[in-house]
């Protein structure tokens, strides 16, 4: 189904389409057809951050930013689902347009700067939604906040999501908010992973369950800064690492419509780059903690690919713009035949 109407899709704003989609799974999971738009998925599953996955195919961060949507999109079949990236207080996010549609190299631009309705309203939703899966909370800070005070949103998301979350993760990768990626730099990182693994332990004895926290980062860095970065998460004993989030390099999109607009590129232009991080990391971690995949899935075999890279489990988001629900099931029989 999604391939009829997608040129539709395709003929509107990108940033409505966005919109009109999620209110469209919205209504779909309400009146019982989701499965007409989606295969159902056999179950592959798997244990990762002391959590058992369904399968190992989850919905990255970005695409349901307040957590409208999650019903519609668990009705999809996926193994997990993470939402946010949310702030402490409300934001509206960069200028329109901000987000942009590379066709020709299954890729998006976006600079939409953490646009989110803040942390209250996100849990507000988790709370009305259905689903009792594999729920991971990302979580930011508000572009007015100063770096150099930015620990301070990550504990206060921190603290609001806890029990609403299966997992957390930390965004310090966007490059859509000013001088966030510094805080990927070994002593800012060090502080803030020191600061949240603190008052995760707090927080695990106030609540009286353990909530893994995992680190997203940027595939733009040197093999050193990767290397510093997996010995903190190891010196901290962070649950997990996602890699990666969008890129700054315009490699493959050169002379494409759009190509040139300021922001993160996503979709197929970022995988090897992607698994070079995945591979580097898991050569460094020695499992020492899990690793999400996530850049540039467009196929099973590329959901296979950071399986072999060293992925425990993989994340779509701009692979289900072009391709669909269809995408989750052939990563999943992709996945199962390793």
């Amino acid at each position: 189904m999604y391939q009829l109407i997608r040129p539709a899709l395709f003929q509107l704003n990108p940033e409505a389409a966005h919109h009109l989609t999620l209110s469209g799974l919205q209504a779909a999971y309400a009146m019982g057809l989701s499965g007409m738009l989606a295969p159902s998925i056999p179950n592959n599953p798997r244990t990762v951050m002391g959590m058992n996955f369904p399968n190992p195919v989850g919905l990255a961060a970005g695409l349901d930013k307040n957590g409208d949507c999650i019903n519609g999109l668990a009705a999809l079949g996926f193994g997990f689902i993470e939402i946010g990236t949310i702030t402490p207080l409300p934001q509206a996010g960069n200028p329109k347009p901000r987000l942009f549609r590379l066709p020709q190299a299954n890729a998006i631009i976006n600079r939409m700067g953490f646009n989110n309705d803040g942390v209250d309203k996100l849990i507000a939703n988790v709370q009305r939604a259905n689903y009792r899966g594999i729920l991971g909370i990302n979580i930011g800070k508000n572009a007015t906040t100063p770096i150099e005070n930015a620990a301070d949103d990550y504990l206060i998301c921190l603290r609001k999501v806890y029990a609403h979350a299966s997992y957390i993760t930390v965004n310090i990768s966007s490059p859509n908010t000013k001088n966030l990626r510094r805080l990927q730099d070994n002593d800012a990182l060090d502080n803030l992973l020191n600061l949240l693994k603190t008052e995760q332990q707090k927080l695990a004895d106030m609540h009286g369950k353990y909530v893994p926290i995992a680190l997203k980062i940027a595939p733009d860095m040197e093999s050193e800064q990767v290397s510093q970065i997996a010995q903190l998460l190891m010196t901290h004993h962070i649950d997990g690492v996602i890699a990666t989030n969008t890129t700054l390099s315009r490699t493959g999109v050169e002379g494409l419509p759009h190509g040139e607009e300021t922001g993160g590129l996503s979709g197929a232009p970022v995988r090897d780059k992607s698994a070079t991080v995945i591979r580097q990391l898991a050569a460094e971690l020695q499992g020492a903690l899990p690793i999400i995949g996530v850049g540039g899935i467009l196929s099973g075999a590329d959901a296979a690919e950071k399986i072999k890279a060293g992925a425990s489990l993989v994340q779509i988001y701009s692979g289900l713009i072009y391709r669909g629900p269809v995408l989750i099931s052939e990563a999943c029989a992709a996945i199962r035949a390793l």
